[in-house]
């Protein structure tokens, strides 16, 4: 990362947890009363959540309102150019969001999450660059079952992404055309989330699926479907402080993408990820963080390889 991106994280950090600061109160990534761990599910796109939206929609189905920010690192190998049989090109995404999710009624209420993104690639030419907002995301968050002893939780959400980030049509005609700020066009997203939570054990289970629609420069990115499933444990607690291990499995199927109506080749592709991490809080501040490692990777027909997945938020409760 070069001197210039380092600045302006540091830049947006500053800006953010000074707006964020101004919040009244906060509680970890989920509310937990005295015997219950908080569950903050991770999801992304599978070549780079700025342009193929991912599930960062649902992320939030089962926190309390709160205000946030989030960073989040991914890279990959990839094929240099058409004559390159080896994956010799290492692409980095990185993302910092402004998040939150506010009640409405008891039962419903609504997500937001505002990324900026700055990503590299490096190539035989030189490294390449972008930087900038992406696509602002929006989600009614509906509770559909909760169970009397509060062991069993369903929620579902639907989602809208309104595409504020610049797509660059150049930059679709490469190796990974998601090297993107974002799709250019207004998305669809529809998620299930699913809790069982008893004492200091928890497994939540995530699914959802997001349709992307053609943008102004008449190309289309792949529909996704994302799903996870993550077990907690909470180490050590108290009135005060929470501290709770977790580790799972995430995984992304992803159609191809489309451009003046026309199937573009290697374009589509799966993966699934191991994934561990932590949360922890104090009063009404809350700290987590993740990492994820490929089991399976077929993306854009062999061409790009992922490598891994790195993840750290911050949120105060409202």
């Amino acid at each position: 990362m070069n001197l210039m991106n380092l600045k302006k994280i540091i830049f947006i950090l500053s800006l953010s947890v000074s707006v964020v600061c101004q919040a009244k109160t906060i509680n970890d990534s989920l509310y937990i009363e005295p015997d219950i761990n908080r569950i903050l599910p991770d999801d992304c796109d599978a070549c780079g959540c700025a342009a193929g939206n991912g599930s960062s929609g649902f992320e939030s189905l089962l926190n309390p309102q709160f205000i946030g920010i989030k960073y989040f690192a991914q890279h990959y190998k990839a094929k240099e150019n058409l004559f390159v049989k080896d994956l010799t090109q290492d692409q980095y995404f990185n993302t910092l969001q402004v998040w939150g999710k506010i009640p409405l009624t008891e039962k419903l209420s609504v997500y937001a999450s505002l990324p900026f993104h700055f990503h590299e690639k490096k190539t035989m030419q030189g490294d390449i660059n972008i930087n900038g907002i992406g696509d602002l995301n929006l989600m009614g968050i509906y509770r559909i079952i909760s169970s009397k002893d509060s062991f069993h939780q369903l929620n579902g959400g639907l989602g809208v992404k309104i595409p504020l980030g610049r797509f660059d049509e150049k930059g679709a005609s490469g190796v990974n055309p998601s090297f993107q700020l974002g799709t250019g066009s207004w998305d669809y997203q529809a998620a299930l989330n699913y809790k069982f939570q008893k004492n200091r054990l928890a497994v939540l289970v995530n699914t959802d699926y997001t349709i992307k629609t053609e943008n102004r420069k008449k190309y289309r990115f792949g529909n996704q479907w994302n799903y996870a499933a993550t077990g907690f444990y909470q180490v050590a607690g108290n009135k005060n402080t929470i501290f709770s291990a977790k580790a799972g499995l995430q995984g992304e199927v992803y159609d191809q993408n489309k451009q003046f109506n026309e199937v573009l080749p290697n374009t589509a592709g799966s993966a699934l990820y191991g994934k561990f991490g932590f949360e922890a809080s104090y009063k009404k501040f809350s700290l987590g963080s993740e990492v994820m490692l490929p089991v399976y990777s077929n993306l854009a027909g062999g061409d790009i390889e992922a490598k891994s997945r790195f993840s750290v938020f911050i949120n105060f409760g409202i």
